[in-house]
């Protein structure tokens, strides 16, 4: 049995980052809201309470039921946890004088406490609170302090409870990592077993035992996601499992040829459908972003719900669902989480198709995808993957779309992300493409006037997508590719870059 920890999410925006740093220990964890009953705490060895954007003495203040946990699991309070744990247990937390955010160093530790093995006096933590612990209960430790914070972390005595103001997920806190293992190793005494072998082994398992004998049907990208899941898939079904890729016409040049071949010689069940002109007649006069998603979005379904029509007897939809899909969808009450977008594969199934949903890769993040399909043997070059927008080329098409639009972005979009591969840049950049403006400019070719496109190229590096910066590629890159694109792409006269980041501006141009 897989031994695991629990997270209550106060709706911080680093709970993410909790759950990622305890997975890098070989740890497994689940997040769920603090209010949430879909949980039972018997199955957890221990557990974690984030931070939240609230105060503790707020009206509408998060207050979990820990009658179950405190003094009973072991238990780590970050942020508003620990000031959780001293406001509702008889100490006092009031606004801080001095400002709390960012930097600081441990300047007191109690290296008597098994919590800072390995944890060196003026180790770097990074704080973000405008709330500070004032005065302990009685019964509380204090185990270390900062210049401007006395009770930077305490403990509860004759009990496996531990608390901390600093935030020991984010890289900035640079023995976090440590921090955590102290907690759940050495005091919690959790397992270090989830790898990527056992999640594929046990994974396997569930699948065989879940879905029998059934037929299973799975919409196909190219991408990581919808790829390992397929093989994950494959190892537990074999041919019970038929994936279907459409080719929407808003692919990468060659690349519904290209992916299609890649799948075949993977061995898995696949079938090509070449839907370019249903999609493009969908779109025909649509310019508006959102209505574009719809378009391109309601098309699939209905092409992907034929097809599936064919399949006698499918009762399974298989989605690539990952965990941080799962996280955003659900809203934590008073926390940034409650306005973060849904996500078009979490449930999402139109009435009419009366599919059963299997997820096999909706417990694990991004990172653990790619080690994950490394552990069954993908292709390294199908894993390392810049990723792609569902709708494709046609959110880099600003303005409506046309098949001359597409046959230009594509050219340009293959000189780019080949010119990366062949510099050697292409695994130094997260994602990388080309966006068609709906402008035309002035320039001059030969002796001619012309009065043609613009493009803009867009290179980003990034950790999850959640924030990005632009990649400073090197300037005679950057002047190879605008002349191959100028010279090479009938359509197209001006190439410019975009040196925008991620907030406030976002990847994709719309």
């Amino acid at each position: 049995m897989q031994e695991k920890v629990l997270i209550l999410d106060f709706g911080s925006q680093f709970t993410q980052l909790i759950a990622r740093r305890i997975r890098e220990l070989n740890i497994f964890c689940e997040i769920f809201p603090f209010n949430s009953n879909k949980f039972n705490v018997d199955e957890y060895k221990a557990v974690i309470l984030s931070g939240s954007p609230c105060s503790v003495d707020a009206e509408d203040a998060p207050q979990p039921d820990l009658s179950k946990i405190k003094g009973k699991k072991p238990l780590l309070g970050i942020c508003y946890g620990a000031q959780y744990l001293v406001h509702f247990y008889g100490g006092k937390v009031g606004a801080s004088n001095t400002r709390e955010y960012g930097r600081a160093k441990l300047s007191k530790v109690d290296h008597s406490e098994e919590f800072f093995t390995k944890v060196n006096e003026g180790s770097q933590v990074w704080m973000s609170h405008s709330d500070t612990i004032l005065k302990l209960p009685k019964g509380y430790k204090n185990i270390a302090s900062t210049e401007d914070v006395e009770h930077a972390a305490f403990k509860i005595e004759d009990e496996d409870t531990y608390a901390i103001q600093f935030h020991p997920e984010v890289y900035h806190t640079t023995e976090g990592k440590q921090i955590l293992e102290n907690f759940l190793v050495k005091i919690a005494n959790v397992a270090q077993t989830w790898t990527p072998d056992s999640f594929v082994d046990s994974t396997v398992s569930k699948l065989k035992e879940q879905l029998g004998n059934d037929k299973v049907v799975l919409g196909l990208s190219g991408g990581v996601d919808s790829t390992v899941a397929a093989v994950l898939l494959d190892k537990a079904i074999g041919k019970n499992l038929y994936c279907i890729f459409v080719n929407n016409g808003l692919l990468r040049k060659n690349e519904f040829e290209s992916v299609l071949d890649q799948y075949e010689h993977m061995g898995l069940n696949v079938k090509g459908v070449d839907a370019s002109a249903r999609f493009l007649k969908a779109l025909e006069g649509i310019s508006e972003p959102e209505l574009k998603r719809k378009a391109i979005g309601g098309t699939f379904i209905e092409v992907f719900d034929d097809e599936a029509h064919l399949i006698k007897d499918v009762k399974w939809l298989a989605q690539g669902t990952i965990y941080p899909d799962v996280i955003e969808s659900v809203s934590v009450t008073g926390g940034p989480s409650a306005t973060i977008k849904s996500h078009h594969n979490v449930g999402g199934l139109p009435d009419f198709m009366k599919l059963k949903i299997v997820e096999p890769l909706r417990m694990i993040f991004k990172d653990e995808v790619r080690r994950v399909g490394k552990t069954m043997g993908i292709d390294p070059e199908l894993l390392g993957r810049h990723p792609f927008p569902g709708p494709g080329l046609g959110i880099r098409i600003l303005g409506d779309i046309t098949a001359e639009k597409v046959r230009i972005l594509q050219e340009v979009d293959a000189v780019f992300v080949n010119g990366l591969k062949k510099w050697n840049l292409y695994d130094d950049v997260w994602q990388a493409g080309a966006m068609l403006l709906p402008v035309n400019s002035v320039g001059v070719m030969g002796d001619e006037r012309t009065y043609e496109k613009v493009v803009a190229l867009r290179a980003v590096s990034s950790t999850d997508g959640m924030t990005a910066d632009w990649v400073n590629l090197p300037y005679e890159f950057l002047q190879e590719t605008s002349n191959k694109i100028i010279n090479g792409v009938k359509g197209v006269n001006r190439v410019v870059y975009d040196i925008s980041s991620k907030p406030p501006a976002t990847i994709e141009w719309e």
